[in-house]
């Protein structure tokens, strides 16, 4: 989850807030094939179009780059403790799904 600490880190450090919601819809894409699954793929495609940054000191937005869909993908393994985990977490750029 680094990426995306370090994602909301710079935002903060640069007076950025997003305001809006996503519209996300989450899937398992892929599930290994044990009969007690340790790993699954979740996809989505991320819809931005409606949570857009804007800057904290003036509430303008930031830039004039819209939102839009985007290939969301995450890896979750199971731990030996019995949890789950991300362990590999992506968003790729607009117009990618």
């Amino acid at each position: 989850m680094n990426k995306l600490t370090n994602s909301l880190r710079a935002d903060q450090e640069k007076g950025l807030v997003t305001k809006g919601s996503p519209a996300l819809s989450p899937e398992a894409s892929t599930v290994d094939s044990s009969e007690e699954p340790r790993k699954v793929t979740v996809t989505d495609c991320g819809d931005s179009t409606n949570a857009l940054k804007y800057r904290k000191d003036n509430g303008q937005l930031a830039d004039d780059v819209p939102g839009g869909k985007r290939r969301i993908t995450a890896t979750v393994e199971k731990q030996s403790d019995g949890t789950w985990k991300v362990t590999d977490f992506g968003v790729r750029d607009l117009g990618t799904c």
